[in-house]
């Protein structure tokens, strides 16, 4: 056969393809599903997960010691297995289901289990299931971003305990306030992607159960550098791009507002990251890696927020905010305040989420090239609609914090381990494994 002839039937080929794929295209799309949103949001989901299963478990494994290098990643993966669960049961549709009368401030109890959710029920222009599986990917890496605070010293029945009713009563609440048709969703508040409800309900939890347990053994003289940098930068390099599913597949669709939540994610991470590196050089001397990779997630967690609210201006803004205010908060947190928050989750997560949280009512309007903000809504009223999203998202993950701890102290006999099981490591003396055999 001649070429001409074979590119001749190449040509119909392709035609016939595109017809066939604007056919079924529009039919979808006149029963509301999008085959393309979908794709993109399983792609999404996948990528958030890979956030928490690695990344996240190498990030705080490589910044802890080696003794404790294992209880990080079991912390990380039970919590994933945990939360999943519970995000079936009930979680779930406490967050996102109406919840009648109490609407405003919770979800009710009829999508338990998905009982009334079907393969063809969609959510927008995607399958609700899928849905599901996207915002349970949020669920378990929000109190897993909280192991970081109390590593090195805590029970693990307490880091479940204290897990499993921070999801239903931390997260599931503010989780609804501001996605799930909440009072907050009401007010016009702006949260593209968890700068309330995952950064900073995890950042003041975290700084309550640093007080309560206490700091570890040696604080803050004796602690010992991470234990793998090498470790540290290749977890953040997973969260680097597992965080473009958690931003830009909070677009819940693959347009224009998907990419545009993608390159300010990548801008505001790129730009924390040699704010802080800087930072470290002029201040020590000389750069390091591991305060590179912190930087960049600062970058990455004060762009949540406003990731689909803001152009390329306001990233280079918050990354640039970003890498100086959460440098500052961790020496802030740990020579000021005595707190041993230990891998920095409230100095970078809890306030690079509040910062983004409150930067975004000023850069999302288009004077600084956003998106622009809502009809009749001045740069006043935003800031004043996004201060208070953050006073309540605070006080209230604060408030429950407290309770939680003690309520699992009094049935744990205490969250802390002994002082030998500290001195020993976790590792050996809870899971009774070594990360290393150097013998």
């Amino acid at each position: 056969m001649r070429r001409c002839d074979l590119l001749g039937i190449a040509k119909q080929t392709f035609l016939i393809a595109g017809i066939w794929a604007v056919l079924t295209g529009t039919a979808h799309a006149e029963d509301g599903f999008n085959s393309g949103d979908t794709a993109w949001i399983i792609t999404a989901t996948a990528l958030v997960l890979f956030m928490t299963l690695p990344g996240l478990a190498l990030f705080y494994g490589g910044l802890v010691r080696s003794k404790n290098v294992l209880s990080v990643f079991m912390h990380c993966f039970a919590i994933a297995c945990l939360a999943s669960l519970l995000w079936l049961v009930g979680v779930y549709s406490l967050s996102f289901s109406d919840g009648g009368s109490v609407n405003a401030w919770i979800g009710g109890l009829s999508s338990m289990m998905l009982l009334n959710v079907g393969t063809d029920t969609l959510s927008g222009s995607i399958p609700e299931d899928v849905f599901f599986m996207f915002q349970a990917t949020f669920a378990i890496i929000t109190p897993a971003l909280m192991v970081g605070a109390y590593v090195e010293r805590i029970k693990f029945s307490a880091v479940l305990i204290i897990s499993a009713l921070w999801l239903v009563l931390v997260y599931a609440p503010v989780c609804h306030w501001v996605w799930g048709g909440g009072w907050l969703a009401e007010l016009g508040v702006m949260d593209f992607a968890g700068g309330l409800v995952v950064h900073a309900t995890a950042g003041i939890s975290s700084l309550v159960i640093v007080k309560v347990l206490g700091p570890r053994s040696g604080f803050p003289g004796e602690i010992l550098p991470p234990h793998n940098p090498g470790m540290v930068m290749m977890g953040a390099a997973m969260l680097w791009v597992g965080w473009f599913g958690f931003n830009a597949g909070s677009a819940l669709a693959a347009d224009g507002s998907a990419g545009m939540a993608m390159l300010v994610t990548h801008i505001s991470a790129a730009t924390a990251s040699l704010v802080w590196m800087a930072i470290e050089w002029i201040k020590y001397g000389r750069p390091s890696l591991v305060g590179l990779v912190t930087g960049t997630i600062a970058g990455l967690a004060t762009i949540t927020p406003a990731s689909g609210f803001v152009g390329p201006i306001g990233a280079l803004i918050i990354g640039a905010a970003a890498g100086w205010v959460c440098f500052q908060m961790v020496q802030i947190v740990k020579q000021a305040w005595k707190l041993d928050d230990s891998l920095d989750v409230f100095a970078v997560h809890g306030v690079g989420g509040s910062l983004g949280t409150l930067m975004v009512g000023v850069l999302a309007s288009e004077s600084f090239g956003g998106m622009g903000l809502p009809e009749g809504v001045s740069i006043g009223g935003a800031l004043g609609v996004q201060a208070l999203g953050l006073v309540a998202t605070c006080v209230w993950s604060a408030i429950l914090s407290i309770i939680i701890v003690k309520v699992t102290a009094a049935v744990t006999g205490g969250i802390r381990v002994d002082k030998e099981s500290e001195i020993e490591g976790l590792d050996l003396t809870v899971h009774g494994e070594r990360a290393y055999h150097l013998d």
